[in-house]
C-alpha cells in the first residue's frame, strides 16, 4: 500500500515521512513559529505539524479537582488545564501565514485538530492530511469528522486498547477514510525506551493492513531509527529551536542538527532493510579478492607433494577455497609453481 500526502509518499517502498511537531514550542511567538518551519526545511524534515485548538475547545476554566495537575513527575506539574492550553495553544490566526511558509519552502503543512470546529477551520486551509492525537482516539466524532473529508488520516495509539483502536479504525473507514495511518505512540512525556515496546507496529500493520509508523516522545534518535527496522513509514517528533528556550513540550523535542540526523539515520535504516540475501552481493564482488585461499609459499617442482612446509591458506583469494587444503596435502605437483603463485582446482583435481 502507499499513501500520498501532497508530493510525498508513505510506504514501505519509500523513505521514513519524517513529522517534525512544533506543538507548543512556538512559545507565543509568531516569529518563533516561523523560525521552526524554517529550521524544519532545512534539517531536510518532510512536514511540520501544528495543533488547533483553543484552551475553551478542550476544557473549562475550572480551578481545583482534576482540573489541576497533580502528578509530581509531570513536566506540567502544579499547572491548571485551562492555563496549560492557552500557553500551549497555537493562535488560529498564525495558521495562515504558517501554512503559507511552509509551502514557499517545499515543506508540507498540516495539524491535529481537537474539536470539530478546528476541521471547519483548518478545511479553509486546504490541509493535506489530518492527525488524530492520541488523547482523541477515542473521539469518534471528530475522528469520523476528519475521516469524512477524504483527506489521508493519521491516527496515535497512545493508551488505546486494541478495541478502543478497532472502533477508530471501523469509524475512519465508515466515513470514508480509503489512506489510514497508525503511529504506536506511547503518551506519557517523555516516555521511556522501555516503555515504547515497538514490537507492536508490525502487529498493527498486520491486524488493521494500514501503514504504520510511530509518534516518539523519547529522547534522542535510537527508537525512531529502531522502529524502521520494524516497518515504521511515519516518525514524528516533537521539534523546537532550542531546549534551552524551555517551552511546554521542550524537554522532549528534537533540536534542528538532531532532526537532521534523525532525517538521515531514518533514511540509512529504510534502505539498509533490503530482502532476505546469502552469498556475496555485486557490491561485494570486489571484496572477495580480500578473503583467504591456497597459495604456494615455497617453490615446488612438478612431482612434489604438497605439505604445510610449502601451501598456506592466506589473502589473497583467487586462489583454491580453503575448505580444499586438506584434500591438496599429499597430492604431487602437476607442473612446477614458485613461491606467491595461487593453487587452482582445475591444476589439481
Amino acid at each position: 500500500m502507499c499513501i500520498q500526502i501532497s508530493d510525498s509518499f508513505i510506504g514501505r517502498y519509500h523513505q521514513p515521512f519524517v513529522i517534525a511537531e512544533m506543538s507548543g514550542n512556538h512559545n507565543q511567538s509568531l516569529d518563533r513559529a516561523l523560525a521552526i518551519v524554517q529550521a524544519a526545511a532545512d534539517a531536510g524534515a518532510h512536514a511540520i505539524k501544528l495543533q488547533t485548538y483553543t484552551a475553551d475547545t478542550m476544557t473549562l476554566n475550572i480551578r481545583g479537582g482534576n482540573f489541576e495537575i497533580k502528578d509530581p513527575n509531570s513536566l506540567w506539574s502544579g499547572k491548571n488545564l485551562h492555563d496549560l492550553y492557552q500557553q500551549a495553544h497555537t493562535p488560529w490566526e498564525w495558521h495562515g501565514p504558517i501554512f503559507d511558509f511552509a509551502k514557499s519552502l517545499g515543506l508540507i503543512c498540516f495539524s491535529s485538530p481537537f474539536d470539530e470546529s478546528a476541521i471547519d477551520f483548518l478545511e479553509t486551509l486546504d490541509v493535506p492530511a489530518y492527525k488524530i492525537a492520541s488523547f482523541e482516539n477515542n473521539h469518534l466524532p471528530l475522528i469520523s469528522k476528519a475521516a469524512s473529508t477524504g483527506k489521508p488520516l493519521i491516527v496515535s495509539t497512545g493508551m488505546a486498547t486494541l478495541g478502543e483502536l478497532e472502533q477508530a479504525v471501523s469509524t475512519a473507514r465508515s466515513a470514508g477514510c480509503q489512506n489510514l495511518v497508525l503511529l504506536k505512540c506511547t503518551s506519557t512525556y517523555p516516555a521511556t525506551p522501555e516503555n515504547t515496546n515497538i514490537s507492536t507496529i508490525p502487529h498493527l500493520r498486520n491486524l488493521f493492513n494500514v501503514e504504520v509508523g510511530l509518534s516518539d516522545h523519547t529522547k534522542g534518535l535510537g527508537v525512531s531509527v529502531a522502529s524502521v527496522a520494524l516497518g515504521a513509514s511515519v516518525i514524528e517528533k516533537h521539534f523546537t529551536l532550542s531546549r534551552a528556550d524551555g517551552g511546554v513540550d521542550s524537554a522532549f523535542s528534537l533540536e534542528p542538527n538532531e532532526l537532521s540526523s534523525l532525517v538521515v539515520e531514518t533514511k540509512r535504516a529504510w534502505q539498509s532493510l533490503g530482502t532476505v540475501s546469502y552469498g556475496p552481493s555485486k557490491a561485494e564482488e570486489k571484496s572477495r579478492l580480500f578473503r583467504r585461499s591456497i597459495y604456494v609459499c615455497k617453490d615446488v617442482a612438478e612431482g612434489d607433494l604438497f605439505d604445510e612446509t610449502n601451501i598456506r591458506i592466506i589473502r589473497p583469494g583467487d586462489g583454491a577455497p580453503p575448505s580444499f587444503y586438506s584434500e591438496i596435502i599429499g597430492k604431487r605437483a602437476r607442473k612446477n609453481y614458485s613461491a606467491g603463485m595461487p593453487l587452482s582446482l582445475d591444476q589439481l583435481l
